[in-house]
């Protein structure tokens, strides 16, 4: 079975994680902690990055990047399904290699038990 990817939505939920953990690395900041009332079928992480970045074509089109590369990973990886994951980008993202950076955020993620 696929886990499906799911955004969080409460700015409560964003507040509390943002208080959790987090893991810095030269492509982004990983919040993560675990969630009350939370369904562990789902893969819940949110994707931030910055106006200072850049355009809102330019924000968009790193998302999307990331959350590529979260699909790549669950299929790969085992990641820890009962916390929740706020992901917020840096520039670098748009810079460098998209193999570089995949790798860099499985190793991170591979960190997180």
């Amino acid at each position: 079975m696929q886990v499906k990817l799911k955004s969080l939505s409460k700015n409560a939920d964003f507040k509390f994680i943002l208080n959790g953990k987090k893991i810095s690395n030269r492509y982004s900041t990983i919040f993560y902690r675990r969630l009350q009332n939370k369904n562990n079928k789902f893969f819940n992480i949110s994707f931030i990055t910055k106006k200072k970045i850049g355009t809102a074509v330019i924000r968009n089109k790193i998302k999307r990047r990331l959350r590529n590369m979260m699909n790549q990973a669950l299929k790969k990886i085992k990641i820890n399904l009962n916390y929740s994951y706020l992901l917020i980008a840096k520039k670098s993202v748009l810079e460098d290699e998209y193999n570089f950076i995949k790798i860099n955020l499985i190793n991170e993620f591979k960190k997180i038990r």
